[in-house]
C-alpha cells in the first residue's frame, strides 16, 4: 500500500512592503470589474529580476510598474493607460508585459516608455492576456485569461514564435493563468483558476498539444495563479485563494506547503538571489513581497 507522506509546513518571511505614498486608496474600474467595487490601492503581480538583483512588479488596477531594489526599496519605473500582469525580460533592458487592456506590449525600463508589441490576433482584440514564458528557442507562450470560467471555457493558451507566426494551441480553458515549462520543455504547465486546478499540455515535436490532462487539484475561493519550476522539475503553484503556495513533486503531489499570514493573496512568484534559491512571492491584497528561501534553486529563466 501506497502511503501519501504529509507535506513540510514553512511560513512565508515579510521583504518588503509597498511604501503609502505609492498607495491609490481610491476606486478604479478594475477593482469595480475584479474586487467587487472595494478600494484596492494596489494589486501587485509579474514579480521578474533584473541582472543587478532587481525585483520588477506589476500594479495591475493603476497601470504601474514598480521596481524594489535587493534592499527592499521601491521606485516607479512607468505608468500609464494599461492593465499590467506578467512581465518577462526580452533583453537586459526590455520587459514584456501581458496587459490586459492593450495585449503584449513592451516596456524600455531606462526611458519608462511603452510601446505595442502584440495588440491583436487577426485583427481581432484579445479577451485580456495574463501571463507567459519564453523557451530556449524563443517561442513565447501566453495565456488569454479575459473574464473565462466554468460558466465560459473559452479562455485560450498561444505561441507565438521568433518568425511571428501566432498558434492558438488551447481554446477551451476556465480561465487560464499562470504559465511554466519543464526542464526539458516538452511539457508546459498551465495554470487554471476557475477550475481550481493545474493542467498539464505535452508539447508534440510537431508543435502541436495532445492528451492535455488535469495535472493538479486545489480547493477554495480562488485557485491557482503564477507558476514557477525548480532544477529538479517540481511545480510552484500559488494558490491566492488558500494564501499558500504549492511545492509539488512529479506525481503533482505536495511535498511543501509555504504559508502566507491569514488573508493573504499569493498570486504569483520568482526565483532570485545569486543562486536564485531565494523565492519572492507578491501578496497582492497587502501590497507587499514575502520570500522564503528553497531548499532547490529556481530555473533559469529564457529571454526572446
Amino acid at each position: 500500500m501506497f502511503l501519501l507522506q504529509a507535506p513540510e509546513i514553512r511560513d512565508l518571511e515579510p521583504f518588503s512592503a509597498m511604501p503609502e505614498d505609492l498607495r491609490r486608496r481610491e476606486r478604479s474600474a478594475w477593482a469595480d470589474a475584479n474586487r467587487g467595487g472595494a478600494v484596492t490601492d494596489s494589486f501587485l503581480e509579474g514579480p521578474v529580476f533584473d541582472e543587478a538583483g532587481n525585483l520588477y512588479v506589476t500594479d495591475i488596477p493603476w497601470g504601474r510598474i514598480l521596481r524594489i531594489d535587493p534592499r527592499g526599496r521601491w521606485s516607479l519605473v512607468a505608468e500609464y493607460d494599461g492593465e499590467p500582469n506578467g512581465m518577462k525580460f526580452l533583453d537586459a533592458g526590455t520587459l514584456l508585459i501581458t496587459d490586459y487592456k492593450n495585449g503584449l506590449v513592451r516596456l524600455d525600463v531606462a526611458s519608462g516608455r511603452v510601446s505595442p508589441y502584440l495588440e491583436r490576433r487577426n485583427s481581432e482584440r484579445f479577451k485580456g492576456v495574463n501571463d507567459l514564458v519564453f523557451d530556449s528557442q524563443g517561442n513565447l507562450y501566453f495565456t488569454d485569461q479575459g473574464q473565462s470560467g466554468l460558466h465560459d471555457p473559452s479562455g485560450r493558451l498561444y505561441r507565438l514564435r521568433p518568425n511571428g507566426q501566432l498558434d492558438l494551441l488551447l481554446a477551451n480553458v476556465p480561465s487560464p493563468n499562470g504559465v511554466a515549462l519543464s526542464p526539458d520543455e516538452r511539457v508546459l504547465y498551465l495554470a487554471v483558476t476557475r477550475g481550481n486546478c493545474v493542467w498539464r499540455v505535452p508539447l508534440l515535436p510537431d508543435g502541436s498539444v495532445s492528451k492535455v490532462s488535469q495535472f493538479f487539484t486545489s480547493y477554495g475561493p480562488s485557485g491557482p495563479d503564477g507558476l514557477a519550476v525548480d532544477a529538479q522539475g517540481r511545480l510552484l503553484v500559488a494558490n491566492p485563494g488558500l494564501g499558500v503556495v504549492w511545492v509539488l513533486n512529479g506525481r503533482a503531489e505536495p511535498v511543501q506547503v509555504l504559508r502566507g499570514v491569514p488573508g493573504s493573496s499569493i498570486t504569483n512568484l520568482a526565483f532570485g538571489g545569486a543562486d536564485r534559491r531565494q523565492l519572492y512571492v507578491t501578496d497582492s491584497t497587502h501590497g507587499r513581497v514575502l520570500r522564503a528561501t528553497m531548499d532547490v534553486a529556481g530555473l533559469a529563466l529564457h529571454r526572446r
